[in-house]
Parts: structure tokens; sequence; C-alpha cells
């Protein structure tokens, strides 16, 4: 099965986090997709730029609309997404409790309920 641990949090503004005390969480960060990968179970891994450097695009009355920014303003925002393949929710819920950003932040594991593999469309499970 499919899912995303999409990694929610604060946004880091310059200046919140010391160049000193980045590399701890950097380390955390590559030991954790180390032990993903070790394991088969990663598929992708992200971690965003600023929201506000994010742009939107819609369609509507055959217009391209583009705005730049985040979908919402908000203090919590979208920060990173790990995609993994495991066999259950529980494994899912297993690799979400070992990321380093749930000592700061939330893990929201989402399923998939499909997926692009091969050159089609089709179950992620």
């Amino acid at each position: 099965m499919r899912f995303s641990l999409l990694i929610i949090k604060a946004e880091t503004r310059e200046g919140d986090i010391s160049e000193e005390e980045l590399p701890p969480f950097r380390e955390l960060f590559d030991a954790y997709a180390a032990s993903l990968q070790d394991a088969g179970a990663l598929v992708s891994a992200d971690i965003f730029r600023p929201a506000a450097e994010s742009t939107t695009v819609t369609l509507r009355g055959g217009s391209r609309e583009v705005r730049d920014g985040p979908f919402i303003d908000a203090v919590e925002t979208l920060s990173g997404s790990f995609v993994i393949d495991v066999p259950t929710r529980a494994a899912a819920l297993d690799w979400a409790e070992k990321c380093p950003a749930a000592l700061y932040g939330v893990v929201e594991v989402r399923p998939s309920a499909i997926a692009f593999r091969d050159g089609h469309w089709g179950s992620a499970d």
C-alpha cells in the first residue's frame, strides 16, 4: 500500500534556527531517509521551499489564473513529504512515528487511492 507522510509545521523564518542547530536535524533526516530506503519502503522524498515561494494555478472559464503564494495562508504549512510503499497502515504509522518531523510538527499519514505505475493508473495497494 502506498502512503504519503505529509510534514506539516510552522514555517521556519530566517534566524529561527542557527547554523549550528541545522546539522543535527539534517543528520536525523538523512538517517530516516536511509532507513526507509534500506527497508525498501521509500518511493520518494521532498522537503519543500517556503510556502511564500509557491504559486497556484487554476483554470476558470478557459483562462489560466496564476497567483503567487500558497493556496491557503496559514501559520502551519505543508513543508515536505515522504511517499512510502508498505504492507499495512500500521507499518505506515510506525514510519510516521520515526519521522524526525514528528518531534516538532505533525506527520499526517495519507493513503493513496490510485497510483501511476508502469505507464498507467491503477490501485495503490
